[in-house]
Formats: C-alpha cells, structure tokens, sequence
C-alpha cells in the first residue's frame, strides 16, 4: 500500500529545445553518458525532476521504437504548481534533469483492431507517440484533436505529413463551447473492436465520457496526469471509516481523502492524483460516494471509489483500508 518515489536513474541532457505552439516547447533529450535508453511502449511518460525541484510527469511523444532520444511537449501553465514554468524558463540546451525509467498507465489497448485517439490541447503529446506506433505496425487508427485555433495546435507539421495526414481530424472551436465538437454524435456508433483513448482537459474528457456510457466496459481510457484535476475540497466534511486497518478519518472541505489518510499517516495507493489511471481504487463498503473520476463504470460505483478525487454524498464513507 506504499506510495514510494520511483529512483531517478536516468540522467538526461537537453539536446534541443523548440517552441511548437503558443505556450508549448518541445524538448528533446538523450542520455548524458550517449548510452541507449530504455525502452517505451506508446502513452509512457517520464517522473522526472524539474530545476526548480518539483518532480513532474510527462508524456512522451517521441516515436515509441527510438532508444537515442526522448521528447517531451510542455505547456506553461502560469498558474500551476511552477512544474512547468522552471521546465521552460530555466531549462536550456546543454542542461540536464533527472529522472525516473519510464512507466505506462496509458498503453494502447493490446486486444483493439481499431484505436481512436482523442485529444485535447497539451493532451496531444501521448496521443501523437500513439498515432506514431498505430502508424508503423499498421493498425487502423483516427486522431481527433481539438484546441482553441491553431496557434495553440501542437504538432500540426507532424500531422499534417502524407502518411499521417489521412488519419487525422482536428477540430478549433475558438473558445466558443457552442462550438465544440460533437463527441455525442461522432461515438453514437460502436465498431466492434474499436478502444478509445482520451487525453485533455477536464471538459473534454467529460464530453467523451458522457457520450460513451453505452460502449462496452474497457473500451474507453482517460489520461490527464494530474492537468486538469478537479479542487481536491468539496461542499463539506465528512468521516472516513477504515474497515481494515481500523480507526476513522475526518476529511475536511479542502482536502482529497486521499490526502487526509496521508496526514492521518495511512498509507494509500496513488499515482495520477486526477481521477484517470486507477492506482488509487479503494473498495467502497458503506455510505454514498460522489464520484468524480473517469476510471470507474456505473456498475462498480457501489462497491469502488477513487480516493483522489472522489467525495461523499452521505456524512460517512466506509473503505476497505
């Protein structure tokens, strides 16, 4: 039930840094010591430490097969954490951070005969590494992308390539919710076979969800990696009864009851802290969850809870910690 901190092993240097859409560098890395680095499947992200100190995951958007480079896309977000802002404002060509060997919580469905890949924004970064490998094994692939307008588009250039150019949808709304994508419409049909992964913003993801209620159970997979995560705090407090380890734990309105065990000094599962990967299912065996995650089907909200979003309707919750 720990939640140790992955050994920062790799030790990268930056061989090149590009602006790729407004807001968006790309960077690109190789081992310091010129070795082979390991190897990634497609939706793999890195852990790794940014020069302010904050550790940070990114998605890799590199061609999955090449063991010579890293590339990671990264938007600055001026009123985030500050992971961002010292990746782009302090990390130049020749510097170097460290970090941990790729993980994958986002992997391509291994039994799909068809993937649709949706993104959203910066959300295109696993998403291309994705279209990349769908493109190279030869398995039928679409990419929806959406963002604001093109200036925010990253990768247009990639896309917009003869091979990968007739697989791919984009749609800009300027903003304008009126405008978006009609994700109802487009996922109404269910190809046999078809898996759907989404990465972007919280309201992206929603829409696509919604309008996937009726597609088969596993046939849909979220990844945000913590970008678009809703307030940790909800509309009050409430009791966590912990019917293995024993004990009870209030969680405040500011806090996630995934950070109310930690302060309590219970260990939990966890990774994403955003509602999207699943490390931190818990079994739900009391009170009425309000459920805030994209990993859990309506089927399993009786008896399953996500604790790094999810809250309560009822003034108690019993969990199986």
């Amino acid at each position: 039930m720990a939640d140790p901190t992955p050994a920062l092993s790799l030790s990268l240097l930056v061989t090149a840094r590009q602006t790729v859409a407004e807001g968006i560098v790309l960077f690109k890395f190789q081992a310091r010591d010129g070795g082979a680095l390991p190897l990634v499947s497609a939706g793999a992200h890195l852990l790794l430490r940014t020069p302010s100190g904050l550790l940070r995951r990114y998605s890799l958007c590199n061609d999955p097969a090449e063991r010579h480079r890293y590339q990671v896309a990264i938007k600055r977000e001026p009123h985030g954490g500050g992971g961002s802002i010292s990746m782009i404002d302090a990390l130049q060509v020749g510097g170097h951070v460290t970090a941990a060997a790729p993980e994958n919580y986002f992997a391509l469905a291994p039994g799909a005969t068809r993937h649709l890949l949706i993104a959203g924004g910066i959300g295109i970064t696993p998403v291309l590494a994705m279209a990349r490998q769908c493109l190279a094994a030869g398995t039928p692939f679409t990419v929806i992308y959406c963002a604001r307008g093109p200036e925010q588009a990253a990768f247009l250039d990639v896309l917009g390539e003869t091979a990968m150019a007739p697989h791919i949808c984009t749609h800009f709304d300027g903003g304008d919710p009126a405008r978006a994508f009609d994700f109802a419409a487009d996922l109404k049909d269910v190809p046999a076979g078809t898996h759907i992964a989404c990465c972007g913003p919280r309201p992206l993801m929603q829409a696509v969800r919604d309008a996937t209620r009726h597609w088969p159970k596993d046939s849909v997979h979220f990844e945000d990696f913590g970008t678009s995560a809703p307030p940790a705090g909800g509309e009050g407090a409430f009791t966590v009864h912990l019917a293995r380890s024993g004990g009870s734990v209030v969680v405040p309105h500011d806090l996630s009851i995934l950070e109310a065990l930690r302060r309590a000094g219970v260990s939990a599962p966890c990774s994403c802290e955003a509602g999207t990967c699943g490390e931190c299912r818990v079994g739900l065996l009391g009170g009425q969850a309000d459920h805030r995650d994209f990993v859990l089907n309506d089927d399993e909200h009786d008896t399953a809870i996500m604790i790094c979003v999810s809250r309560a309707h009822s003034l108690e919750l019993t969990l199986d910690v």
